[in-house]
């Protein structure tokens, strides 16, 4: 494959303003020293820091829900081919981006607020000897600044919870896609509308209630509806959640107290990490969350 030539914002680099970011949200996944927090772990699990497999990553990079398997799972499902071109909107630490370029042969932009997580995500491109395939910009996926109908393939995985406006983040979609491209969700709903209690706190994606914006499975179809797109499949995956993330707990209980592994989610979330487990678990089973996946086609015009 040739080297990967960056996309151009249509704006230049002196008049992009980061002043509409959501200041909040940053500092809830911001992490000082994050680089690194993840070089010095890698180089007490014993990894060559210069020559790192994607495999070794995963502890630290496919922190969703279902980690690394559900990510290749959905990617099949939503059929990715060799050469596309992806955006992975929300990328963190790009996990996700370098799985898929690996494993499909395609191309990907990822898209992230944090700063140091576009940062790291650089790094750990060069040190997997994937920098030719993929890309990594600091930028709103609600205003990406990138140039119309440039992508293959939008890539959605645990983003939305944090967005308010999800109803622009679709139309950035739509606008960014080419026509027939595919816009493929996994992401994390409000379970029932009914329900007068918030979500147990932490999340992943929140720390302070203030910080989520999750909408019902309705809502969320109505939106795509408006937008424009056309559905190929949306499945409820909440059952499947709730095993992933019982496991997680049950993981963290058994060393409860045991000073943290050299890698693991306390990287990048601090001490929060270790509750995530009962929070999700507790969040899904009382139906205070859902999970979907989802494929969406933008409609040839």
């Amino acid at each position: 494959m040739n080297k990967y030539i960056k996309p151009q914002k249509t704006s230049s680099p002196d008049t992009i303003s980061r002043g509409d970011l959501p200041e909040s949200i940053v500092s809830h996944y911001g992490s000082s020293n994050l680089e690194s927090k993840i070089y010095d772990g890698l180089a007490k699990a014993g990894k060559d820091t210069d020559n790192l497999a994607i495999k070794d990553l995963s502890v630290i990079d496919q922190l969703h829900t279902g980690g690394h398997i559900a990510t290749l799972e959905l990617a099949h499902k939503a059929a990715i081919k060799a050469g596309y071109h992806l955006f992975d909107a929300g990328c963190g630490i790009g996990g996700s981006s370098r799985l898929l370029a690996e494993k499909f042969q395609c191309r990907v932009t990822g898209m992230d607020l944090v700063p140091s997580f576009v940062q790291v995500s650089e790094k750990l491109s060069i040190s997997t000897h994937t920098e030719d395939s993929v890309n990594f910009v600091c930028g709103n996926i609600i205003d990406t600044e990138l140039k119309s109908e440039i992508f293959d393939m939008v890539w959605c995985q645990h983003t939305l919870m944090n967005i308010e406006n999800k109803r622009k983040v679709f139309e950035e979609f739509m606008r960014i896609l080419k026509p027939g491209g595919t816009v493929v969700l996994h992401e994390i709903l409000k379970g029932d509308d009914n329900m007068q209690e918030g979500i147990a706190l932490p999340v992943p994606w929140a720390a302070a209630p203030e910080h989520s914006f999750l909408i019902t499975i309705d809502v969320i179809k109505s939106i795509i509806n408006d937008c424009g797109f056309k559905v190929r499949f949306l499945n409820d995956v909440t059952e499947q959640a709730k095993v992933w993330w019982e496991k997680v707990d049950a993981a963290f209980s058994k060393t409860e107290g045991s000073p943290p592994k050299p890698l693991g989610p306390h990287i990048i979330f601090g001490e929060n990490g270790k509750l995530f487990g009962k929070t999700m678990t507790r969040n899904l089973n009382e139906g205070r969350i859902r999970m979907i996946e989802a494929a969406l086609i933008r409609i040839e015009s």
